[in-house]
């Protein structure tokens, strides 16, 4: 099949970007903000990619909530993860909030035909800023039941989870888009804590998808985890019993350049056992990924259990549906109003 994931540039597809989205080995794309005008513009937008590729194809946002909102105007607020925690304190409130996001979040995005939104986060509120407010809690427990409730949100509206940012990239300070976080912990100190959330998650059938960190953690293993076979393969699919879809992180982040060359990243993280590949931002590298990997590999299929089932657009149509997102909206209005957001 095909593994990776990119980007556009704007508004509409241009001529090249026609003839990129068909090569043999583009899976999928992602979208950003640049790519957002109004609902109308990126319905027709994600209408024209499908009409181009003709075959299966991933179409996915980040859009889990609070600072990582890509689309705006004409959506729901979906407030920071954080602040459920920060100024809710029942567990029955707090959770049918989650739940609320995490519906409501899916809901418009599946209405637009767009498959997947590359949440939850599952890092720990520790010490790392680039995850901060993105994060629910900084305590385990809290983590899996918000998350737990978010995820449940997002498959009663149809939508797959990817938890992020595995194991765990919550107690590391460095951001690693600008830079290479080390994370000396013993693996038993980062069991204990950050992975405690992803075990108890894939122990519960809810995680679809996974996205490794840019770390390096250091008493494990020498690679960053979306590049370590160690980290993939013997520990998250063996150990913990994972047999989702695995994503790498964007292979255009500074972390990821210690694997080498666009095209060596690429080739690494799959051999490490990631099933797609995202390269974002960075056009020329993206057609570098394309025209360096090999069309004679055979490449997971597993990626297509993400995609939506038929009739989920008018499924989402239904007057049950249609209640329990009024109600979803009705309720993270309020909880915006309460957090002054």
């Amino acid at each position: 099949m095909s593994p990776v994931i990119l980007d556009l540039k704007s508004f509409e597809l241009d001529a090249v970007e026609r003839e990129i989205l068909q090569h043999p080995l583009c899976g999928g794309l992602i979208l950003f903000s640049r790519n957002y005008a109004e609902k109308a513009q990126i319905g027709a937008l994600i209408k024209d990619v499908r009409k181009t590729v003709k075959k299966p194809f991933l179409i996915s946002v980040d859009h889990e909530g609070g600072r990582v909102q890509r689309f705006i105007e004409g959506f729901t607020k979906i407030p920071a993860m954080s602040n459920i925690e920060a100024f809710i304190h029942s567990d029955a409130d707090q959770s049918a909030l989650a739940e609320s996001m995490g519906f409501c979040m899916a809901y418009e995005l599946l209405k637009l035909n767009i498959d997947i939104s590359f949440a939850p986060v599952l890092d720990l509120n520790g010490v790392s800023e680039v995850i901060g407010s993105r994060a629910f809690s900084a305590q385990p427990e809290q983590v899996v039941k918000l998350s737990a409730a978010y995820i449940n949100g997002m498959h009663g509206a149809g939508m797959k989870s990817t938890g992020k940012h595995f194991p765990g990239h919550g107690s590391v300070r460095e951001d690693s888009h600008i830079a290479m976080p080390h994370d000396s912990r013993s693996l038993e100190e980062i069991s204990a804590r950050d992975m405690r959330v992803f075990e108890a998650l894939i122990a519960s059938d809810l995680v679809d998808a996974i996205m490794p960190a840019h770390v390096i953690y250091s008493q494990v293993d020498d690679k960053p985890a979306g590049f370590s076979s160690v980290w993939i393969n013997q520990i998250l699919r063996q150990k913990l019993g994972f047999n989702g879809v695995v994503f790498s992180d964007d292979l255009s982040m500074q972390a990821a350049s210690i694997a080498g060359s666009v095209t060596e990243r690429a080739e690494k993280a799959l051999d490490a056992g990631c099933d797609m590949v995202l390269v974002c931002n960075a056009p020329s590298e993206a057609e570098k990924v394309l025209d360096g990997l090999s069309q004679q590999n055979t490449y997971s299929e597993r990626w297509l259990k993400l995609l939506q089932v038929e009739n989920a657009i008018s499924k989402l149509q239904s007057s049950a549906m249609v209640t329990k997102y009024n109600g979803a909206v009705k309720l993270i209005n309020q909880a915006n109003e309460m957090f002054g957001s």
